[in-house]
């Protein structure tokens, strides 16, 4: 297992990324977003010179705002795209602040969107930027505590991060920087010690890397990198599992549907999918088709009654070929469920605003894991000196958190106040629900903090409910 202070170099031949670029030069993107074409959504327009990624670039950028997509048709046979997005605000409202509205213009006619080869490449870092660290392997309880105890201990501030869980494999990519400095961490030693304390904390799995970023966005996007890494892990071997946080035989959210079937008569390979709807469905989708080597040619989205999601996919492998086996087949199924589901996390959903400090993560993790809990999906970020930590929790099969237990230590929570969006192991099935889910959570942080009076001194803890 090897962890390097310095990244490669863009993949791809730097030539290609040129003569990409002086055609698309030559036929730049055009970008029309209108709020009259619709009366429910923001309709974005894009037409583009075609290559591959191009769909998948557009779908991030609307996918990092933290925009919905609500129905979609895209199109790239020959050598020309043209997509149609209807999009909203997380609260179904039109996209109306000018400040976006201009970020997505600027954003979608530049070329770094689709040719981020010809951006910056990484190897000479500044000081104030990060170091990334990715890890991948097998999950188990407390391993982000063990982690975050480490990083801590080697004197690293963790100013980001996000970690999944699927079928029993864990992925995660954390962004540190030098707790004394605030700058990437580039001395080979210390690179090397951190590595070796690594590796003895993953007991010899591989799947541990590091690299320093030139800029926040010289390594590769940190979703579709998680999606990378447990590709590349083998998750979607567990087929038919069930999700994380879901035990057998319970109904808690739509099965995910994937029928893969031949369309012989224009040689493609038609897709279609149905599942629970949610945010950044579309980019999981066309993340993975994209990665697994696959051209869209045609799409359509959409949503169905009772928050479904379906989406039709007409693809080539870039070879030009259609799914030619019946393995192959296996695989696109496999894959795009797993995809599907490595972002869903049924559980308890706590988000933590505080003053951040060094070993604050370390910390928060350490209490989960002694109170017996398992942080099934983290995403973490620290900014202006304030740490916004998002984690979904369950014990470690799934059950509910007892309700009983979590009031015996409701006199501990102090000056903390929380809410919480949704507790899938709350309530008896009674009319109402939504009243349970508050009651049984509204006292967690309380047990959380139970045995550190520390964490009482902060003046203000806050849980807010997060839209997922």
């Amino acid at each position: 297992m090897a962890l390097t202070a310095a990244a490669a170099a863009a993949s791809g031949d730097v030539h290609d990324d040129e003569y990409a670029k002086l055609v698309r030069g030559m036929n730049p993107p055009r970008v029309v977003i209108d709020n009259e074409a619709s009366d429910d959504a923001t309709v974005i327009r894009v037409d583009s010179v075609n290559s591959h990624g191009t769909l998948l670039a557009v779908v991030q950028v609307i996918a990092d705002l933290n925009l919905v997509i609500r129905k979609a048709y895209f199109s790239s046979d020959g050598s020309w795209f043209m997509d149609v997005l209807n999009v909203t605000e997380r609260d179904g409202n039109k996209v109306l602040d000018e400040r976006t509205i201009s970020y997505i213009q600027t954003t979608l006619e530049a070329d770094d969107c689709y040719y981020p080869g010809v951006c910056n490449t990484v190897g000479v870092v500044p000081a104030e930027e990060y170091t990334a660290i990715e890890l991948s392997g097998t999950d188990r309880p407390g391993l982000l505590s063990e982690v975050c105890a480490v990083l801590a201990g080697m004197r690293c501030a963790v100013q980001s991060a996000e970690l999944w869980t699927h079928n029993t494999r864990v992925a995660a990519v954390v962004h540190v920087t030098d707790a004394g400095s605030g700058g990437a961490i580039d001395d080979e030693a210390r690179v090397g010690d951190i590595s070796r304390r690594l590796e003895n904390l993953l007991r010899g799995q591989s799947g541990v890397r590091a690299a320093a970023a030139a800029a926040p966005g010289g390594l590769t996007h940190k979703e579709r990198r998680l999606h990378q890494m447990m590709f590349d892990d083998r998750d979607y071997d567990g087929g038919g599992a069930s999700p994380p946080g879901q035990r057998r035989g319970e109904c808690v959210r739509q099965r995910t549907e994937v029928s893969v079937t031949p369309c012989a008569e224009r040689g493609y390979t038609a897709v279609v999918v149905r599942c629970r709807d949610r945010p950044k469905l579309l980019f999981d989708t066309v993340c993975t088709i994209t990665d697994m080597q696959y051209v869209i040619h045609h799409g359509t989205v959409s949503r169905e009654p009772g928050d479904g999601a379906y989406q039709e996919y007409y693809i080539r492998h870039v070879d030009g070929h259609p799914v030619r086996s019946e393995a192959e087949r296996q695989r696109v199924v496999q894959c795009l469920e797993a995809a599907i589901e490595r972002r869903t996390a049924d559980g308890l959903e706590l988000e933590i605003r505080t003053g951040d400090r060094t070993g604050l993560l370390s910390d928060i993790t350490r209490i989960f894991r002694e109170n017996g809990l398992t942080i099934r999906r983290a995403e973490i970020s620290s900014e202006g000196g304030e740490a916004v930590d998002t984690f979904y929790l369950s014990d470690p099969q799934g059950h509910p958190v007892e309700a009983k237990t979590i009031e015996a230590i409701r006199a501990q929570i102090g000056e903390a106040r929380l809410r919480v969006k949704h507790n899938p192991f709350a309530g008896d099935g009674g009319d109402n629900p939504a009243a349970d889910v508050a009651g049984s959570t509204a006292f967690l942080f309380g047990s959380l903090f139970k045995f550190y009076r520390p964490f009482q001194n902060f003046r203000l803890i806050k849980l807010y409910s997060i839209i997922n």
